[in-house]
């Protein structure tokens, strides 16, 4: 039976372009797993948007001496070219920068008060007299007072990855040059994390069997040694949304972008259904008990994503619905409608770059769609995969780029595909090989056997999200199936028995079919077009386009995906005499000169 499955990335902050390691942190891994379970006939729905909120996009608007919005909409539209030049098929990325988020953020906040998980307090944040305002957490860097890194920020370090308490930061100063900075008093609104705790241990110990051990020791491992500490919500901030409260001195408050911005992933498909027009189509994954939500992230956003994230669900509870949707179907008696709590959170480690932390203030850093001028989608979708840092920190080489390339892609898997194609589309009249498929020797039904078991093992590696393994696993079949050509050699067995050499190529194209699948969630381009040059004609995938959505707050353009319905995911069913489309390379061969070009733009 198909199941609901929800794909929630990390949403990139509007101040900045996106680069390798923010794709293959995230956005990458997400989309993977979507197009498996897609192909698999689950109802798939994958969300995200740009992060809009926060100081990080205010700071880069006041660097350029441009309004907020101007800002966040110009990387906003960035972000959308790069996902489709990639081919990360969102079926919502938008902004939190819209009404829907507004609503559902405050109706969150509203839920968790009535509950009894927040209180008031007053607490001290850095102001400059200068400037005469407080300033947020991102404006205010520092030594950090756990790990010496001076280039902390006073909410949080990124070097040990701690959550600091601003006024224990050390040597403070503004970004902004602000001159001297004092601490004041500031009233805020804090979630009562401690009061959750219980909760939010049950749910992590519950999903641990299958969550990944970076993820657990940096969320129940921190929970069991350190506890859950109450965090503010609120922020002294023009920007942002508004704390729904009436009373004096709030209106100039509004809600932590680290509490507003992770409700995303409930508000994009609200919105979602909305723009379908099916209102309520976000329940079959936000209060459906039985659907799986996956969330892809970066390391240094797993502790919101595991531990205050589902407490805020938790404490938000069936009083969120209440106060933003009632559900037109009322639940049986004493039922309450809880929002569905996260199935796993896949976190990958940091990607380098040539051995050194990648720096966009350097230009330190592979940025996507800079890359995709000058090198096919698949073959960066390949690199950033094989390389991806699943469990560990991983670094992008350039001469490590050119060879997987050459070496896997391009001679492994491509030329397998374009040699067979090519020698059965010019000796077979572009047809398949007619044969009887019941004379296919045992060598013959040994290999089919063995690459249809790939879409259980494959299959395995993909619902664990081992993507890494995943793609290795079909390298492997790939390779299996060019010793197979090697021993039978059509080419040569063509002279003197083409009825053999039709056998093994049969038999290997159906391979190769089948392998296309499998590939198919990796490199959907070439596996696209490799799908075209069989003669099918109902695509593996539907297609990306954008739209403009009309809201109180404005305009804004989301990213959208039309899909393709059925079951994919299984073996080939490649019949004898099926008519095909003249073939081609599926990659290209690149030049080692590659690598010192590439390496002399670092840093410039």
């Amino acid at each position: 039976m198909p199941e609901n499955i929800l794909i929630a990335i990390a949403w990139p902050y509007a101040n900045a372009e996106i680069h390798v390691g923010n794709i293959t942190g995230s956005h990458l891994p997400g989309d993977i797993a979507a197009r498996y379970h897609r192909l698999k006939g689950n109802k798939v729905l994958m969300v995200s948007g740009t992060d809009s909120h926060g100081t990080p996009v205010v700071i880069a608007a006041d660097k350029e001496g441009k309004p907020v919005e101007e800002v966040y909409k110009r990387y906003h539209d960035g972000f959308l070219e790069l996902f489709k030049g990639f081919g990360i098929t969102y079926d919502m990325f938008t902004t939190t920068h819209t009404e829907t988020h507004f609503k559902v953020s405050q109706a969150i906040f509203l839920a968790l008060l009535k509950n009894g998980f927040m209180f008031k307090q007053f607490s001290k944040q850095w102001y400059s007299p200068s400037a005469k305002k407080f300033l947020p957490d991102r404006y205010v860097e520092g030594t950090c007072y756990i790990c010496n890194f001076e280039g902390a920020r006073s909410d949080q370090c990124d070097n040990c990855g701690n959550v600091l308490e601003p006024e224990k930061l050390i040597n403070p100063r503004a970004k902004t040059g602000d001159g001297a900075l004092e601490l004041r008093e500031t009233e805020h609104f804090y979630l009562d994390l401690s009061k959750l705790e219980p909760d939010v241990k049950n749910f992590l110990k519950e999903r641990a069997p299958h969550m990944r051990d970076t993820v657990l020791g940096e969320s129940l491992g921190k929970i069991e040694s350190e506890g859950l500490k109450s965090r503010s919500i609120t922020r002294d901030l023009d920007w942002g949304i508004p704390v729904p409260v009436e009373e004096e001195g709030w209106e100039t408050k509004k809600l932590y972008v680290w509490f507003e911005a992770v409700i995303g992933y409930l508000s994009a498909p609200i919105e979602w259904s909305q723009v379908t027009g099916e209102k309520d189509a976000w329940r079959d994954w936000w209060t459906n008990p039985a659907a799986k939500q996956f969330h892809f992230i970066g390391k240094d956003n797993i502790f919101f994503h595991t531990s205050q994230w589902p407490a805020e669900l938790m404490g938000a509870g069936a009083q969120f619905a209440e106060i933003f949707a009632p559900s037109p179907q009322p639940s049986p008696a004493g039922e309450e409608v809880k929002l569905t709590l996260p199935y796993d959170v896949p976190a990958n480690q940091f990607m380098n770059l040539e051995g050194k932390k990648i720096s966009g203030s350097r230009n330190w850093a592979v940025w996507g769609r800079d890359a995709l001028t000058r090198y096919d989608p698949d073959a960066l979708r390949y690199y950033l995969t094989v390389n991806m840092p699943e469990t560990k920190d991983s670094d992008w080489d350039w001469a490590e780029f050119v060879a997987r390339n050459n070496n896997e892609l391009v001679a492994t898997w491509g030329n397998l595909a374009n040699r067979v194609l090519a020698f059965c589309y010019k000796n077979w009249e572009g047809y398949v090989p007619d044969v009887d498929v019941n004379t296919l020797r045992p060598s013959d039904l040994n290999l089919l056997a063995t690459i249809e078991n790939g879409f259980n093992t494959v299959g395995a590696e993909l619902e664990a999200v081992h993507l890494r393994a995943a793609l290795g696993e079909a390298m492997k079949l790939a390779t299996a199936v060019n010793v197979y050509l090697d021993v039978n050699a059509p080419w040569t067995a063509l002279k003197t028995d083409k009825a053999a050499a039709a056998l093994t190529v049969y038999t290997a194209l159906k391979a190769i079919d089948s392998l296309k699948v499998m590939f198919a969630p990796f490199l959907p381009f070439t596996c696209e077009r490799l799908h075209t040059f069989f003669g099918y004609e109902t695509p593996l995938f539907g297609g990306q386009y954008t739209e403009t959505v009309t809201d109180s707050l404005g305009e804004h353009t989301v990213l959208r995906y039309k899909g393709v319905d059925g079951l994919q995911w299984k073996p080939s069913e490649l019949k004898p005499g099926q008519k095909l489309n003249q073939p081609g390379p599926l990659f290209k061969k690149l030049e080692i000169e590659v690598i010192d070009e590439e390496r002399a733009r670092l840093g410039k």
